[in-house]
């Protein structure tokens, strides 16, 4: 049994150093409150662009395109390092963190952005960095797509985590992957919020009978910097709540026993007991005795996937033929 944070505070918009100092206040409250893991949600560092829902197709290019810049300035390039801040805050409390955040692409390009969600044990251990399979609508002209390669459940301190993120978990064989792999606590950050996504997470509860923590960033127009360009355009109403949140944690096979936390700010707090995951699956095991895989297989290609690949090395001068 461990006691489970689920963050519901808004970032420093678009600011990513600010979001790291604020995201190891709000880990250092949830550790020092006993949690022993915490979860962000969706692209939370530095913050999720919403501004691809407000403005026009074809009309608000240029406006787009300032935004997306800001975005990658403030993006994380996990491949040179730069989740070390989490790590750090993860081993300095002794917690499990997931982690939503913007990933810029170091491997490639340098210049496309994805949708990414790590998961660092206790010990500041990277276990399972995935990138988001399929943007959603407006999504595709922020981030890229994912491969199958991260499509992981890792073991950590608390348990057998998974994660996918937003629309992820209305993919079916995603999610059956997901529980092919003994997930116990299935972890989906997203910017949905509403009865369609809570419903969604109690199915999933059941489905997969394992602990299921759903989580979304609160946020209102007056969490916006003043200074963000366009925040009259994009956020014209200063009482708008731009995300109601509706962080909820539900147990397996079965109902909430935290939130849903509906236009609130702060830490949703819920204990979570690993082993009532195998009890839960005694009557319906989705990945063991309900595969019937006599009718059903599932192939998923975990190959990672590179744009190019680069056949420069020489040959040793006694692998040359005379």
């Amino acid at each position: 049994m461990f006691t489970a944070a689920v963050v519901q505070q808004p970032p420093n918009f678009l600011d990513l150093p600010a979001s790291l100092e604020r995201a190891a206040a709000l880990v250092a409250e949830a550790a020092g409150a006993g949690a022993a893991l915490v979860v962000f949600p969706e692209a939370w560092f530095p913050g999720y662009p919403t501004w691809v829902w407000r403005l026009r197709p074809g009309e608000d290019m240029a406006v787009s395109a300032e935004m997306h810049a800001l975005l990658a300035r403030n993006a994380i390039n996990a491949g040179a390092g730069g989740l070390a801040p989490l790590q750090e805050i993860a081993r300095a409390h002794g917690v499990v963190l997931v982690a939503g955040f913007n990933e810029i692409d170091a491997r490639s390009s340098g210049s496309t952005l994805y949708n990414s969600v790590a998961v660092i044990d206790a010990d500041g251990r990277v276990a399972n960095h995935h990138r988001k399979l399929m943007p959603t609508n407006p999504e595709r002209m922020v981030w890229g797509f994912g491969d199958g390669s991260t499509l992981r459940v890792v073991d950590t301190a608390v348990g057998r985590i998974g994660a996918l993120l937003c629309w992820e978990n209305y993919m079916p064989l995603a999610r059956y992957a997901l529980y092919a792999q003994r997930v116990e606590i299935y972890v989906a950050p997203t910017w949905d919020t509403g009865e369609s996504w809570l419903a969604t997470m109690r199915h999933i509860a059941r489905e997969a009978g394992a602990w299921v923590i759903g989580c979304s960033t609160p946020m209102q127009a007056a969490d916006v910097p003043p200074a963000l360009p366009h925040r009259e355009k994009l956020f014209p109403d200063p009482d708008e709540w731009i995300n109601d949140g509706d962080a909820v944690v539900h147990r397996p096979f079965g109902p909430a026993v935290a939130g849903p936390m509906h236009r609130e700010k702060g830490l949703l707090f819920a204990n979570i007991d690993p082993a009532a995951v195998t009890a839960a699956r005694r009557s319906f095991d989705a990945a063991g005795h309900y595969a019937r895989p006599d009718v059903f297989t599932l192939t998923v290609n975990r190959a990672a996937q590179h744009p190019v690949v680069f056949a420069d090395v020489a040959p040793a001068p006694e692998e040359i033929a005379p």
